[in-house]
């Protein structure tokens, strides 16, 4: 019996192949005004989370899951990546 994900990677529908574009969050700052009209080139702005802290990923405004970011080697330089530790399921009724 097929598990789960092999079902769904078979499966295939006219949308199967539509890109989607994840924003991934890694924090909320919230200065002042003021504090933001002092940003420039180089300033550091401070985020609510620490850097190990888990990320959230997002499609739209509707949170989609959970995850670390790692980096990865691509050829000669590094990327950014993020491994999903957590698929958070659609709320019952909303749309």
């Amino acid at each position: 019996m097929p598990s789960d994900a092999q079902a769904s990677a078979t499966m295939s529908t006219p949308f199967s192949n539509v890109p989607v574009e994840i924003t991934v969050s890694v924090g909320r700052a919230r200065p002042s005004i003021r504090e933001l009209l002092d940003l420039g080139e180089n300033s550091v702005l401070a985020l609510d989370k620490t850097v190990d802290a888990p990320v959230d990923l997002y499609i739209g405004d509707r949170l989609v899951g959970r995850g670390q970011l790692e980096e990865t080697e691509d050829g000669a330089s590094s990327m950014l990546a993020v491994r999903i530790t957590e698929i958070v399921e659609p709320e019952v009724g909303s749309a």
